[in-house]
């Protein structure tokens, strides 16, 4: 019989009000949590292959006129592609003023990719801090409805001549699933929030990189020097 009255359904069913509350906010956080994880995860994933295809043909000694014309004619372009086409178009602009100097277009192209970088890594760490919200904030949220459920359980026995295991178990049982509950939204969302992190620095460094190097690419090419690697 105690072993029927444990099983989940039941101990979810006859959940006081605010612990079921409470299970039905996690649940909620926890759908929202993975579902922020496989949109991010899908995203950082293709700003790497995306990277590294361009960073491929970027290096590979091509005309970089040609170049831009075929990342500018992408509709899907991301990443560290739009950050040349910024750079590279704001450089062409800049420099058919007949009286700019060239130091200005230099510091114009660099400037427009700076801008372009910050805008990118803004995209890429969107949402990351509801991940970490949901890491910090979940397993107290689980907490409270343990409490309040095990409170609710004692406060029941003060009802009864004489107190059994059996009558405080399931009130325990239903509180510790909120705990468990807010486990369950928290563990990943902390995992992924590390790793998004870290994934999400990785490629803003190379992005900074990348920057620096096809600066100095413009800045050869505006004073004439045809023996760099474009």
């Amino acid at each position: 019989m105690v072993s029927s009255d444990l099983s989940i359904m039941t101990l979810l069913t006859e959940a006081s009000l605010l612990v079921q509350l409470v299970m039905l906010l996690l649940l909620l956080i926890s759908v929202l949590s993975w579902t922020v994880i496989f949109n991010k995860w899908k995203s950082l994933s293709r700003a790497r292959r995306t990277t590294a295809s361009f960073e491929d043909r970027f290096w590979s000694g091509g005309d970089l006129n040609r170049l831009y014309e075929q990342v500018s004619s992408n509709g899907e372009s991301s990443g560290m592609e739009r950050i040349f086409v910024a750079g590279f178009k704001e450089f062409v602009r800049l420099r058919k003023q007949a009286d700019a100097e060239p130091m200005a277009v230099i510091e114009g192209a660099q400037r427009m990719m700076r801008v372009k970088l910050n805008r990118e890594a803004d995209a890429m760490e969107d949402n990351l801090q509801f991940l970490a919200t949901v890491g910090s904030t979940s397993p107290y949220v689980g907490l409270f409805g343990t409490v309040w459920g095990i409170m609710n359980s004692f406060h029941a026995l003060g009802n009864v001549q004489q107190a059994t295991l059996a009558m405080v178990a399931p009130g325990i049982a239903e509180a510790l699933i909120a705990t468990a509950m807010g486990l369950f939204a928290a563990i990943p969302a902390v995992v992924a929030y590390n790793r998004f992190r870290t994934d999400t620095e990785r490629l803003v460094s190379n992005y900074d990189n990348f920057v620096d190097e096809f600066t100095s690419i413009l800045q050869r090419q505006v004073h004439g020097d045809k023996g760099g690697a474009h």
